[in-house]
């Protein structure tokens, strides 16, 4: 999943703004509204702070009962 939009936002929210774009990538593609981002996602975002985040990440998702999570792949 691209986070190359993340990278036009201000240094001070990239890591912010890279989950709201995760959330609306999983919601557009899944088609679902309800988006549960796991932990290890969030973490991953945020392990070099909030103004290194990655360029890419690579996600699994999920759809049980219009709740779409989205998770590491194993």
């Amino acid at each position: 999943m691209p986070l190359r939009k993340a990278f036009e936002a201000k240094r001070t929210s990239r890591a912010n703004r890279a989950v709201d774009i995760i959330r609306a990538f999983a919601a557009r593609h899944m088609k679902s509204p309800l988006v549960r981002i796991d932990e290890k996602v969030n973490q991953l975002v945020w392990s070099h702070g909030i103004e290194k985040i990655p360029r890419k990440v690579t996600v699994r998702l999920e759809k049980i009962d219009d709740v779409t999570t989205v998770s590491l792949p194993e």
